[in-house]
């Protein structure tokens, strides 16, 4: 009997051991260069999600641990290598950039890690190339432009816009789906210019930029939306500016002036949205860290909220892979600061896309809520199957036919 029960307890011991362990979660971060104000914006959001749980999730306490990608792709790769391979982490969240979700993309398709973006808008990632064991929380990066051509084409009644925006993927995505829709809308974009992500100056590109358009559509992340409507109104120029939803984000109204005053741009969370829900997460992010919620803020708790709803369907138990993968992919509808979403069949949300304006309110610029689009798909109006029998948004695609000399 004593053997018998020596061994039970033997075979017992790796399970009580595993019950015991944190669930390892590896956080891909930028703290340093022009993305880095994203993600202190995306710390602050997980940070906060957890605090809120008692750094517990299903029964298990937390361990998280952060990866500076250093915002470029060899960063992201090697990072994330290290959170899996030497901190066996059973979730990666993040990383930030379009492009270094992509590319870390075949390693965790390699390795099936369960990942999670809270950021990163990369279309393909979802659309002609889903990786099953990636899913996000946030839109991609066509999917809040898309409702923003229309607005501005059917709704504002623009005509001509000129388009400048990052070069790189994120940039030439926003950019595409927004000249699609306000294309197939009746406008015409008529001025197309790419800056590199860490131009020191914007000057001779607003130089450049033509002054007989009805508006500009500006597609920047990080702090270079800050940085371009300085130099904006520096500039004198008096064109209404729409934006992509990083180019007004609230993590850098709060260091704009009135140059930011009228900015239309659409995204898929604003901290004006008003609900007893919203309010409550603007206030507590506002006691935590003085600052509102904006993209990267919301993207990294709805991470949170998600990774947590996968591991209650698995009752704790993240260390099956697939099990815990597949909870990640079918979370039902999900209800968070920005309203009601669920993920399609490709691991992306269909969510509200909220059309914004800048305004000063309360002696702070917010982004005040103008016109809501619910139940918004990546695909837009789009049959998913024309859609994705077309390229992925790039510099080359849609083409851009009416541009002027």
């Amino acid at each position: 009997m004593f053997r018998i029960l020596a061994l039970c307890g033997a075979l017992l011991l790796p399970l009580i051991a595993q019950a015991q362990e944190p669930m390892r979660i590896g956080f891909l971060t930028v703290r340093t260069g022009p993305l880095a104000a994203g993600g202190k914006q995306m710390e602050q959001g997980i940070q906060l999600f957890l605090k809120e749980h008692n750094n517990t999730i299903a029964g298990r306490k937390v361990e998280l641990i952060f990866a500076d990608t250093g915002g470029n792709p060899a960063g992201a790769k090697t990072k994330t290598q290290e959170l899996v391979e030497r901190d066996k982490v059973h979730v990666v969240i993040g990383p930030l950039a379009a492009f270094e979700a992509l590319a870390i993309d075949d390693y965790i398709r390699q390795t099936h890690t369960p990942t999670v973006s809270c950021s990163a808008a990369a279309e393909d990632l979802t659309q002609r190339k889903p990786n099953p064991w990636f899913v996000r929380t946030v839109g991609t990066s066509g999917q809040p432009n898309h409702a923003l051509g229309e607005y501005a084409a059917k709704v504002l009644g623009y005509k001509r816009v000129a388009v400048i925006a990052d070069d790189f993927a994120y940039g030439h995505e926003t950019a595409a789906a927004f000249q699609r829709v306000f294309e197939d809308n009746g406008g015409k974009v008529v001025q197309k210019l790419l800056t590199p992500l860490n131009v020191p100056d914007y000057g001779s590109y607003l130089a450049q930029l033509k002054t007989n358009v009805d508006a500009v559509y500006a597609g920047f992340a990080g702090a270079n939306g800050f940085r371009f409507l300085r130099q904006y109104k520096e500039y004198g120029l008096k064109m209404p500016v729409l934006g992509s939803m990083t180019t007004a984000d609230e993590g850098i109204l709060r260091q704009m002036g009135d140059e930011a005053i009228g900015v239309i741009s659409a995204g898929w969370y604003a901290a004006g949205i008003d609900t007893p829900e919203n309010q409550g997460f603007v206030a507590a992010v506002n006691k935590e860290y003085g600052v509102d919620p904006g993209y990267y803020t919301l993207g990294a708790y709805s991470a949170g909220a998600l990774v947590e709803a996968a591991a209650r369907a698995v009752k704790g138990k993240v260390e099956d892979k697939d099990a815990f993968m597949k909870a990640l992919r079918h979370p039902g509808t999900v209800r968070d600061p920005r309203g009601e979403w669920h993920l399609d069949d490709y691991g992306n949300p269909v969510m509200p896309i909220y059309i914004r304006k800048v305004e000063r309110r309360g002696g702070k610029l917010v982004n005040a809520v103008i016109h809501t689009y619910p139940n918004v798909s990546q695909f837009w109006k789009y049959p998913p199957k024309e859609f994705l029998a077309n390229p992925v948004y790039s510099r080359e695609f849609p083409p851009a036919k009416n541009l002027e000399p």
